[in-house]
């Protein structure tokens, strides 16, 4: 703001400052713990697949993208029931995450994924609700486990006992 004198002139400059150090060393930390949680998200050793309210995919992580051969940007706004859940199982991954959308988690269930290549991997999955600051729900996110090759023991052993 100008500073003038009885006849109006300007005779100076008057600001008013404030020290924003903790404000922006706040910000530093809260940016290096988004960032640290993308490389744990990005890179854990378990698919972690998030949809919106809507049932769009909207978190893919690497492992995700290695099990069934969906980089992240062509599976990011596509509904996750809709385009790579088997018809068999539609009805009962929407319920789950459905009930998610509510509120109720769901621990250890079972379905499979289609893969690009076509084929059928079997995933063992937690769905979480995801919430907002405020706690309203915003999404849910799915963190798995790839148990294809479980499966197909558990099959070869039951097989092989009914010989």
């Amino acid at each position: 703001t100008t500073r003038r004198s009885a006849t109006g002139a300007i005779v100076g400059v008057v600001g008013v400052g404030q020290d924003i150090s903790a404000r922006k060393a706040a910000e530093t930390r809260v940016s290096l713990l988004a960032s640290d949680l993308r490389l744990l998200i990005d890179n854990a050793n378990a698919p972690i697949i998030g949809i919106d309210a809507y049932g769009c995919v909207n978190e893919w992580n690497i492992k995700a993208a290695e099990i069934t051969g969906y980089p992240k940007e062509e599976v990011a706004g596509r509904y996750l029931v809709r385009d790579f859940i088997i018809d068999d199982y539609k009805v009962a991954v929407n319920a789950v995450l459905h009930k998610a959308l509510q509120g109720q988690e769901t621990d250890n269930f079972e379905f499979p994924f289609i893969t690009k290549s076509g084929q059928r991997v079997e995933v063992l999955l937690n769905a979480t609700t995801r919430r907002d600051t405020s706690g309203k729900i915003y999404g849910v996110v799915g963190v798995g486990q790839d148990i294809t090759e479980l499966k197909r023991g558990q099959a070869e052993l039951s097989r092989v006992a009914n010989d």
